[in-house]
């Protein structure tokens, strides 16, 4: 799925491991994980709807016979009391899911408790200056239900994540095709369902992404350093430098 924004080159070898989707969503890297490697993957959100379509989405993939070595579910709960044993799992995705709750320290906690010593966390959030100009276009952007909490500095997310015992090995930026999409949305949010710029630019952001031409996969990547949407980073657990830094490059 080219909208993941957790990218499996950066994660070791999935196969026969277990993985969290912890705030899957509809699923995209839940489902993304499960038909790249033979995992077993368990997407947890507290939204029933989005769950509703995730699993609906599994459906339309095939990946030849379930077993107890390959297989993908879904389970509603809260990311800030996770229901599994401590060490239940060798990875851990948490993507766009942080800037939307209040007290992220605890889940920060949650995700070191039932991830093993030497497991993987990879995470991401909305990056801290496509974000503020998004809070300076629209009040309502971060304000409805459910929506933004903060703005994440991302050097201060990573010490509140190392202090828990994790040491980062790999940073990057993605989506940088989408922040402007973002911008015009704040800029026009009372009209932008009609907006003809804000349906345009969508329109686009769906022909990238069923296309995939490299001129526009080229320009994301030039674009990712400076205005990409996200920030992604992934971390071992209990681990030395040197232990880490071979997840970067295998």
């Amino acid at each position: 799925m080219s909208l993941s924004t957790i990218q499996i080159q950066n994660l070791p070898k999935l196969d026969g491991l277990r993985v969290l989707d912890l705030g899957c969503g509809e699923g995209r890297h839940s489902i993304s994980l499960w038909v790249s490697a033979r995992a077993r993957v368990i997407g947890l959100d507290l939204d029933h709807t989005d769950l509703l379509t995730a699993r609906g989405r599994k459906d339309d993939f095939t990946v030849g016979g379930e077993d107890q070595q390959h297989h993908l579910s879904f389970t509603q709960a809260s990311g800030l009391k996770l229901p599994f044993r401590d060490n239940s799992f060798d990875v851990v995705v948490c993507s766009e899911v942080l800037e939307h709750i209040p007290q992220y320290r605890l889940i920060l906690a949650e995700i070191s408790r039932v991830l093993i010593s030497g497991g993987v966390f990879a995470m991401s959030v909305p990056r801290y200056g496509p974000e503020w100009v998004c809070w300076r276009l629209s009040r309502a952007y971060h304000e409805v239900a459910g929506g933004h909490v903060r703005i994440f500095n991302a050097r201060a997310l990573r010490r509140d994540i190392e202090a828990l015992d994790m040491y980062c090995y790999k940073t990057h930026w993605a989506h940088g095709l989408h922040s402007p999409y973002w911008w015009l949305k704040c800029l026009f949010w009372n009209t932008a369902d009609t907006n003809p710029l804000v349906k345009g630019y969508h329109r686009f952001l769906v022909w990238d992404l069923m296309q995939k031409p490299w001129l526009t996969r080229t320009l994301e990547r030039l674009l990712n350093p400076f205005i990409g949407k996200s920030v992604a980073m992934y971390f071992v657990k209990g681990a030395s430098a040197q232990k880490a830094d071979s997840y970067a490059t295998e």
